[in-house]
């Protein structure tokens, strides 16, 4: 099975990246993610001009997602152009993307630094703010600085992804990542009565699984308003059916960090294994088979109304105490009040066996 994505002059022997991140922040990191998870490139951790503030402790888990307040690589520039980056280029054999930010007086002194090492830069604006302007200024100043491919990364705040799109592209980017972590956002220990894992602010960044659903609408927003734009889509990959999803939305890779920290450091290697058997599951013959694929909108303003497959019912209960219109009951059975349904369609996403299904009323 060919997992191969190719684009901007860069061949990926698979879509999978790590995100810019704690697991991407110093020579053991990055050779893992090389040599051992076995990534189709490498990014590295954001590299700035100053030195971060970080409180201690900074990375928060739940089921569902990561907070942090981390801020950019703890190791100066310096670091990683005299030790760091030299070291990994020895016997690289795979695209490097080197993470960068913030803002233009920032891009003029590390472009030209990070240049030797770099594949293709991808750029993070996440403490600029939303002035597209600025934004543009940053695109264009890069632009006069290299010639090799960079990204820039969207932040979630920004209020119209077409609208970034096509100014970065007219200022010369060659695609987005999309999106960086969701914030401001609060963790608050309730018996310590205090704000936990934030800045000084208060406030963290939240990633992983939970933001997945955004991050899908904005590749989606942007490859729409701008096609020839490269999109690597990040935020809430956690299997190979997300990867799917995302090129399936517009992406031409993605990259993953959060669910690492989540399940564990070998979870890349298992996407990368179960990528395979994922395209032949869903009837496609490689990766550009994807992403080449047109995405459907199906919109029904028609009633439905859910039936049982009865061997399937554990008889859990779960629909009957979440139905929002009261439509469900149990009477030896699970049923269905076609007066009260209104076809909202919970109970098939919910149940744990899958033995609700739904049909157009007529059919």
């Amino acid at each position: 099975m060919n997992l191969k994505t190719v684009f901007d002059g860069l061949t990926l022997e698979n879509p999978l990246l790590p995100a810019s991140g704690p697991l991407v922040g110093d020579l053991e990191k990055l050779l893992f993610m090389r040599d051992e998870a076995g990534c189709g490139a490498v990014v590295t951790k954001t590299i700035s001009t100053k030195a971060p503030k970080i409180p201690k402790p900074c990375i928060y888990s739940d089921k569902h997602y990561i907070m942090n307040s981390e801020l950019w690589s703890e190791h100066p520039l310096s670091t990683w152009v005299e030790d760091i980056l030299p070291a990994y280029q020895k016997n690289n054999d795979r695209p490097l993307i080197i993470s960068v930010g913030y803002s233009k007086a920032d891009m003029q002194e590390l472009i030209p630094q990070l240049e030797q090492f770099a594949d293709a830069f991808e750029v993070s604006t996440h403490y600029v703010g939303t002035d597209l302007n600025k934004i543009k200024e940053t695109v264009e100043t890069i632009r006069s600085l290299t010639d090799k491919p960079f990204y820039m990364k969207i932040s979630p705040h920004i209020p119209d992804p077409a609208a970034y799109a096509k100014t970065i592209k007219a200022a010369g980017a060659n695609g987005v990542a999309a999106i960086n972590s969701l914030g401001p956002t609060m963790n608050i220990n309730l018996e310590n009565r205090a704000i936990e894992y934030g800045a000084e602010d208060g406030f963290v960044w939240t990633s992983g699984p939970v933001i997945k659903n955004l991050a899908l609408a904005t590749v989606y927003k942007i490859k729409n308003a701008e096609p020839d734009l490269t999109v690597i889509g990040v935020g809430g990959i956690a299997k190979a059916e997300d990867v799917l999803e995302f090129l399936l939305a517009g992406a031409d890779a993605v990259q993953m960090l959060s669910a690492a920290l989540l399940k564990g450091k070998q979870l890349y290697k298992k996407i990368i294994d179960d990528l395979p058997g994922t395209l032949e599951k869903y009837g496609f013959a490689s990766i550009e088979a994807v992403k080449s694929t047109i995405l459907e909108k199906r919109v029904d303003y028609k009633d439905k109304l859910p039936w049982l497959i009865e061997e399937k019912c554990i008889e859990c209960m779960l629909c009957v105490k979440t139905c929002p219109y009261f439509a469900i009951e149990f009477k030896d059975r699970i049923t269905f009040d076609p007066a009260k349904c209104f076809s909202c369609g919970l109970c098939v996403s919910i149940c744990p066996t899958d033995a609700i299904k739904m049909d157009t009323v007529g059919d």
